[in-house]
């Protein structure tokens, strides 16, 4: 009896040696479970880009002592809800009022919208002046007038020829303390 349960357990040896993977099937599995979880818990190859446009035009509209910067992130929202630039309605408030500074009483317009002569367009607040710009320029401007770019909104919604050309500047401005912001919040590492 014990010659043929040593036999059998030769055998055994002879058939593990020669097929590993019918042996070790719970290593194998083990393997795939452990690369599985490896791959869950590393990050994904694309990283998902945070977005901090809202303290980037925050950032820059305090530089200006603005009455805008709390707003920073419904000029965003509503840029993003009317698929236009996000700078856009702040550097129009730049050029309009200087941030909100030099506005019509008790108003809430800083983009100079709907102001002409005696005319005062009035909004309840910053934020319902800031969700009607943005609407009026891609309804009004963009999509009734076919508008593209400042130069084209410009060319209605202010007298003054250069109007576009100041957007642009401050729109400028603002791309800068981006440009800064993104190199200041890197961080490099020497190897």
């Amino acid at each position: 009896m014990k010659r043929k349960y040593f036999l059998f357990l030769a055998a055994l040896l002879i058939i593990a040696a020669s097929n590993p993977k019918q042996i070790h099937a719970s290593s194998e599995k083990t393997s795939r479970s452990s690369a599985t979880l490896a791959r869950q818990a590393s990050p994904p190859s694309e990283v998902a880009e945070i977005d901090n446009r809202a303290k980037i035009l925050e950032e820059y509209l305090k530089k200006y002592d603005s009455p805008l910067a709390p707003y920073a992130q419904i000029f965003i929202d509503q840029a993003d809800k009317y698929d236009l630039d996000w700078k856009l309605v702040p550097a129009i408030a730049g050029v309009e009022s200087y941030f909100g500074h030099m506005i019509p009483p008790y108003s809430y317009n800083g983009w100079g919208f709907g102001v002409y002569g005696n005319n005062v367009l009035r909004f309840a607040s910053w934020e319902d002046g800031i969700m009607t710009l943005n609407k009026s320029l891609r309804e009004r401007y963009m999509t009734e007038r076919g508008a593209t770019n400042i130069y084209e909104i410009g060319s209605t919604y202010a007298a003054d020829r250069s109007w576009a050309n100041k957007v642009q500047h401050f729109i400028s401005e603002i791309e800068q303390v981006e440009q800064g912001f993104s190199s200041n919040n890197t961080l490099s590492i020497s190897i």
